[in-house]
């Protein structure tokens, strides 16, 4: 019971530190106000870099071996452990299925920085493509994710609009 109870704490320390993860992984990003729509697929691309690392740690042997110990000793401390890992494996998908979205639009990006205000010929591709993120993605069609990205976008095209009337 000693060793349990030892192994308990870890796993006490574990599950505090994950929910920390995941509580700021949920807090709304502060960014500036003529960020582009690449930041968009940087974030995605870095939360889902955090979250796999962080499942690749959790599915290491040492922490099996751990979970094992107390799965066999019943410890109630694995019902909590059990949810945040099933949180964590939602997480990381999450962020893996929005960044493969999302690197079917980076095609437009670069365009969309380089372009004459005379944009239009992107537009309608880049809204179509947008389009279908949004009928099909199970995790990016919320109304936060869209806002987000069509005000980055709006972000770009403005930057692309002030760049050209400055050097022209």
């Amino acid at each position: 019971t000693e060793v349990t109870e030892k192994l308990e704490e870890v796993v006490m320390i574990w599950t505090k530190q994950i929910r920390q993860v995941l509580v700021e992984s949920e807090q709304i990003r502060r960014e500036a106000d003529d960020v582009g729509p690449s930041a968009e697929l940087e974030h995605w691309k870095s939360r889902m870099s955090s979250f796999n690392s962080l499942l690749d740690e959790i599915k290491s042997s040492r922490v099996k071996k751990i979970i094992s110990v107390l799965q066999a000793a019943r410890s109630k401390t694995l019902k909590h452990w059990k949810e945040l890992d099933g949180s964590i494996t939602i997480a990381a998908n999450e962020a893996k299925d929005n960044v493969r979205y999302l690197y079917t639009l980076d095609k437009f990006f670069g365009p969309l920085v380089n372009a004459s205000p005379v944009m239009m010929e992107h537009i309608s591709s880049l809204m179509n493509t947008i389009r279908m993120i949004y009928c099909t993605s199970p995790y990016y069609n919320t109304s936060e994710h869209m806002t987000s990205l069509f005000l980055k976008i709006t972000n770009q095209m403005i930057n692309t609009c002030k760049t050209y009337l400055c050097e022209g």
